[in-house]
């Protein structure tokens, strides 16, 4: 037996006299510097089986062996490094390294740091007791989402705002329908400040949509809407970095503990009532219990926090739900990454544009003059394409007008009108399809046979367009088979020069306008 397999059996020993003592397979990996699914895998062979396994794997590190100074190497100096690190090290360094899959380089590197005890270390960030801040001097702010459920036994996702004074711990939460925008976020803004009764200093945001629109070399853009209120309520603004919870832990804990302890298990009913229990709830438990970390009840301590506020007097937020969005030459717009459609003929030139307003759950599109065009269920996933079928038709013209321009193609106007009307007073709300349809069979049949078969159907009491194409189709078909009967073949007459004279005597045509007259008269 050589070396490596004497250690390997020396390992496999310990990894059984360990787990004999308790040690869970995890904590076996982090004390032997193994892979803990490794650890397992020991775990569960006997010895016959370990020694299978010692002899099937010999020749595995083999075609790795050339590098395994260069491995040693990077793991000393950087006991850090992940195999797929090391295996783009391995490729850069060496121009003749071979075509290996992940999981060879991955083995390879732990079978390095097993045989000269290099275990990987993680950067472990420092963490520090932050300093209480002044009264009055901050506030944090996050939204969070959940999904609460009916009392029908349906489930309805529901948003919330929350806001916290970060020296008292005094806390507010707002519920919405829908996700927040902008609008939404000032408003709750507002009902926070009526609440605390005054303007903290500064306040903590993630970087969110909601409030940024982007970032220039370190300076973040705000949306139009609310850097005109910061600028107005002139309140600081702090942005933390994006994967960075621990720099607003306060309001990560409030978020945490609105959904453990308000919102489990309860039913939601309306959002007004939703907002009425909330407020119950930061007075009977959020807000009267002390905390955890301060041992103080942040009601109290906000008694001493207000008098340090900015004032605070009710701004007249201005609501203007109506927001403009231009409209694509295929009559759609794209909001919050879908798109919905829009009815035919919005579409005017490049400059079109419909205004945008949000009622709930529902997106209601209006034109310039605030009339509503349409409406659509809003969609939350990203991607979709939101349409009405209705959408498609041409409704620029008046049903009268249809009626009257597919009549005006007929020579007997009057008979087409009639049976149109007939339709439009059976199946009024398929009137307009039914023009649409009666304008294609038209094209594709022709005048004259439609208006036989508009004959036949009048005749018949027969008013849809669908019966209409039926009987034209047998029309055709029977005209058809008429066509392709024998006919009788013309017996000439005798050759002689007096037939032969009648035979090539042309009969006199009349002008079609002399029976016009005849009628008329």
């Amino acid at each position: 037996m050589n070396k490596q397999d004497l250690n390997e059996w020396m390992m496999y020993h310990e990894i059984h006299k360990m787990k004999r003592e308790g040690f869970s397979t995890r904590k076996i990996g982090q004390e032997l510097v193994m892979n803990f699914r490794t650890v397992k895998k020991y775990l569960d062979m006997s010895e016959d089986d370990f020694f299978r396994h010692l002899e099937s794997k010999g020749q595995r590190y083999k075609i790795l062996v050339p590098y395994e100074e260069f491995t040693k190497e990077k793991l000393s100096l950087y006991p850090e490094t992940k195999s797929a690190q090391m295996h783009d090290w391995l490729k850069e360094n060496h121009v003749d390294f071979p075509k290996v899959c992940p999981k060879t380089v991955y083995n390879f590197v732990m079978y390095i740091r097993q045989k000269y005890n290099i275990p990987q270390q993680s950067i472990i960030r420092e963490y520090f007791p932050v300093e209480e801040k002044p009264y009055g001097k901050q506030a944090q702010v996050d939204f969070g989402e959940t999904s609460m459920r009916k009392r029908d036994g349906g489930r309805k996702k529901v948003y919330f705002f929350t806001m916290v004074l970060s020296r008292s711990r005094f806390k507010f939460v707002h519920f919405e329908n829908q996700p927040f925008t902008t609008q939404l976020a000032i408003r709750a803004h507002e009902k926070a400040f009526e609440c605390f009764g005054g303007i903290p200093q500064e306040i903590v945001y993630d970087q969110d949509k909601v409030f940024i629109h982007g970032e220039n070399a370190g300076d973040y853009l705000l949306t139009k809407e609310f850097k005109n209120y910061t600028s107005i309520r002139g309140f600081q603004l702090y942005f933390c970095r994006k994967a960075d919870p621990e720099s607003k832990g306060k309001i990560e804990n409030v978020v945490k503990y609105v959904k453990q302890n308000f919102l489990f298990n309860r039913s939601f009913v309306d959002i007004e009532t939703l907002n009425d229990q909330a407020d119950e709830w930061l007075m009977r438990t959020a807000n009267t219990m002390p905390h955890n970390r301060t041992r103080k009840v942040p009601f109290y301590e906000w008694h001493t926090e207000k008098n340090h506020l900015n004032p605070f007097a009710t701004l007249p937020v201005q609501d203007n739900p109506y927001k403009p969005y231009n409209v694509m030459k295929d009559n759609s717009i794209r909001f919050k990454g879908n798109i919905y459609t829009l009815p035919q003929g919005t579409y005017q030139g490049k400059s079109t544009s419909v205004l945008i307003r949000l009622q709930e759950n529902i997106l209601c599109i209006h034109n310039q003059q605030k009339e509503l065009i349409c409406s659509h269920e809003l969609c939350l996933q990203k991607g979709m394409l939101i349409s009405n079928t209705d959408h498609k038709r041409d409704k620029s013209k008046t049903i009268d007008e249809l009626i009257q321009s597919i009549s005006s193609c007929f020579e007997k106007q009057e008979k087409v009108k009639t049976y149109l009307e007939n339709i439009r007073k059976e199946k009024p709300r398929y009137i307009r399809d039914q023009i649409a349809i009666l304008d294609k069979v038209t094209k594709l049949h022709g005048i004259d046979i439609v208006y036989q078969g508009i004959e036949y159907c009048i005749e018949k009491n027969m008013f849809t367009v669908a019966d209409l194409n039926s009987i034209i189709e047998n029309i055709k078909s029977k005209n058809k088979k008429e066509d392709n009967l024998p006919k009788e073949a013309v017996k000439p007459l005798p050759e002689c020069a007096e037939n032969l004279k009648k035979a090539s005597i042309e009969p006199s045509k009349s002008d079609i306008d002399e029976y016009q007259k005849i009628v008329l008269n």
